[in-house]
């Protein structure tokens, strides 16, 4: 009997009642129950996450931020309620509370109290840390507080933005701002300069002006000095002048006083002389004598009244010569005694213009100190002002020139500085896709096993009678691993239809699917084969542990050193890598070691497998005289 025969033989026996082609088609569909199933209720659950149910509890009292009254709470909760990433519900403390404890949500956020205000304190002189509250009840469901720690952090990042951007905005006003202060500031500094250039010339002058000043001064006090000495001599002259004048004075009035007296004697004289004549003439008259004779006595007389008419005129001359001069003397006494207290009023007046001079000189010669320091100063301060005024440009040229939309564009940047560029080499189409690989390599395993359970490892009639190890054990391997087939290729058809998922390469994905079922057929055959029920018992230990070191959900890095070890080994994790290769378009090269790997595990099962049948052609063990313990 040849293999084909053998083969014939185990369906026909497999589909010979009613009941045994409903066992057949069950477990056959067994993968596609399990792959599907799973696959399908795991498709994409981050794109469901908006019927996941969340309190949200904002208990925000606002405050101000950047100026303006601020609820940073409610702006989150109207974001979160718009963007409807979960099914949020808006509710109190005791209401989460409430939902958490009946299961009616997954997990709560709070916004406290102080939510605004706690980020507002960044700019305070006690900043802290704004907190966001979750509060989760694993009873419920560990992965939604899982979940709820991620939304958690998205909402931190997305406040964070918001207020960095915020705040990184109102700093680049406030640099430009400052920008613009600063030139004019430097425009300003450039005016005071050009100002304190002119007034460190006029400095200059000031200063030469007070040197000459101060030269002058000097000389003005030497003269005042010397006036003042020849004033001090001219008062003395003058009040010598004055006791003389005074003196002569009093000589004139004397001498007037005597004039007068000897004036008014010859007036009495020459009125007395007409007198005199009419007297004499009467006497000579008395005495006899006629007109002649008295005519000549009077030729005699007149000469005489004449010159006593001339004296009187003379002497009256004299005494008005007297008399002025007396006045005139008079004048000059009170005029030098004038002039004398004039010249004393004018030697102190000397001596005081003496001493303001001085004063002057002394101050002349502090301004010109003065005038020179202030022209100094007036220079250090012109280059201090042209420090500023270049120091002012060259800060303001350091700060950005940018338009209010480059500002805002900076504070987005700033708020989110680090962007993730996402370059993916190859990339599932979901969650669920991205599970395929493992759940379909170990819905193959689960199928071959469950198919060992009607399926007969060996024909031991055949191995009694045909006593070829090599053709039983195939035929004993091809049974199961044609009906795995048959499984692999609907498992495939569930995923690429059904389910919609996407193959880079769908032949090597069923191919590696096909490897897959056959490897896994030779192992579970090989055990059987030796072991009997306790090698089917290892079957499902052998599940058990690729299913945790296959590295199907996490990294196999991840693992403990080892199961970690075990990786290396065992089959599964070969066909999970080699079907992520084919299904999401990755390197070929690894496909086709891990399909050698599982070859290598097949031939070396099968072989195992000859060898278990070998022997039982040629030997009997205990096993085979006693019924194992567990079938």
């Amino acid at each position: 009997m040849k293999i084909p025969a053998l083969f014939a033989a185990e369906l026909r026996r497999l589909t010979s009642t009613r009941m045994r082609v409903i066992a057949l088609i069950a477990l056959i569909l067994v993968p596609v129950l399990y792959g599907g199933l799973y696959l399908w209720a795991n498709q994409d659950p981050y794109g469901n996450l908006s019927q996941v149910p969340v309190a949200l509890v904002v208990s925000d009292e606002g405050a101000t931020l950047n100026g303006s009254a601020r609820n940073l709470g409610d702006e989150v909760a109207d974001s979160l309620l718009e963007d409807g990433s979960f099914d949020w519900h808006e509710v109190d403390a005791a209401g989460a509370r409430r939902g958490l404890d009946d299961g009616a949500f997954d997990f709560a956020v709070t916004l406290p109290a102080d939510f605004t205000a706690a980020v507002a304190s960044i700019s305070s002189a006690d900043p802290r840390q704004a907190e966001i509250d979750l509060t989760t009840n694993d009873a419920n469901n560990y992965l939604a507080s899982t979940i709820g720690t991620q939304a958690v952090e998205r909402i931190r990042t997305t406040v964070s933005e918001k207020v960095v951007r915020e705040a990184g905005l109102t700093m680049l006003d406030a640099l430009n701002t400052v920008r613009v202060k600063l030139l004019d500031a430097a425009d300003g500094a450039g005016t005071l300069t050009d100002g304190l250039t002119t007034a460190g010339d006029g400095a200059d002058t000031l200063a030469d002006g007070a040197g000459t000043l101060a030269a002058g001064t000097t000389k003005l006090e030497g003269g005042a000095t010397k006036l003042a000495s020849g004033v001090d001599t001219l008062a003395d002259g003058l009040r010598s002048l004055s006791s003389g004048a005074a003196q002569v004075s009093g000589g004139t009035a004397e001498l007037r006083s005597v004039a007068d007296r000897v004036g008014s004697a010859a007036d009495r004289v020459s009125s007395a002389v007409p007198t005199l004549r009419s007297d004499l003439t009467s006497a000579l008259t008395d005495q006899g004598l006629d007109d002649a004779q008295i005519a000549k006595v009077l030729d005699v007389l007149d000469p005489i009244g004449t010159r006593v008419d001339d004296l009187d005129t003379r002497v009256q001359q004299a005494v008005s010569q007297i008399d002025a001069l007396d006045d005139g003397a008079s004048q000059v006494a009170a005029g030098s005694s004038t002039l004398a207290k004039g010249a004393a009023t004018a030697a102190t007046g000397a001596h005081t213009l003496a001493d303001g001079i001085a004063t002057a000189d002394a101050g002349a010669h502090e301004l010109d100190t003065g005038a020179h320091s202030l022209a100094t100063g007036i220079h250090r301060l012109e280059d201090g002002a042209g420090t500023l005024r270049d120091a002012l440009q060259a800060g303001a040229e350091k700060l950005p020139d940018d338009s209010a939309e480059t500002r805002a564009a900076q504070a987005a940047t700033l708020a989110d500085p680090v962007g993730v560029a996402e370059d993916s080499l190859t990339q599932a189409q979901n969650y669920g896709a991205g599970l395929a690989p493992f759940f379909a390599a170990l819905a193959g395993w689960i199928g071959i096993y469950a198919l060992f359970l009607i399926v007969k490892p060996v024909s031991r009639r055949a191995v009694t009678a045909l006593r070829s190890p090599v053709r039983v054990a195939i035929a004993g391997w091809l049974t199961p691993a044609a009906l795995g087939a048959v499984q692999m290729v609907t498992l495939f058809g569930v995923l690429s239809i059904a389910l919609g998922f996407s193959f880079t390469h769908p032949l090597p994905t069923l191919g590696i699917l096909l490897l897959a079922s056959a490897t896994f057929a030779a192992i579970i055959l090989a055990l059987n084969v030796w072991l009997g029920s306790v090698g089917q018992f290892l079957g499902l230990v052998l599940m058990v542990l690729q299913l945790v070191t296959a590295g199907g959900t996490f990294p196999w890095q991840t693992l403990p050193a080892p199961l970690a070890a075990l990786h290396h080994v065992l089959p599964m994790g070969y066909v999970v890598d080699a079907m992520r290769q084919v299904m999401y378009g990755g390197v070929a090269g690894r496909a086709w070691a891990d399909a050698a790997v599982l070859a290598t595990w097949l031939v070396g099962a099968l072989l195992l497998a000859v060898a278990g049948v070998t022997r039982m052609t040629f030997r009997r063990t205990m096993r085979d005289l006693q019924p194992s313990l567990i079938g």
